[in-house]
């Protein structure tokens, strides 16, 4: 199982955030623990978009805790991937 973040740096007041998602809900949700992240603040919960916008400071603790770095295509071929999948998909 993986997690990923890609490149994308949307500005959110003044932060720039990317996103954070994995190939499990329990993983995804183990690294935003691990990294300081609420669990709260994940999105489209349950579903192949569920994901976490993350602030770049917290990118970086991700990768150094072993999250793949991914470009947005490649993170938006990862999302269409999961689609193409049954409904097992997440836990």
């Amino acid at each position: 199982m993986t997690v990923y973040v890609d490149d994308m740096q949307a500005p959110f007041g003044r932060m720039k955030m990317c996103h954070m998602i994995a190939d499990s809900t329990d993983e995804l949700l183990a690294m935003a623990d691990r990294i300081g992240v609420a669990r709260r603040w994940i999105q489209h919960a349950g579903t192949t978009r569920e994901h976490f916008d993350i602030a770049m400071t917290k990118r970086a603790l991700a990768v150094r805790h072993g999250a793949v770095e991914v470009t947005r295509l490649e993170l938006g071929r990862i999302i269409l991937a999961r689609r193409a999948k049954p409904a097992e998909v997440q836990r």
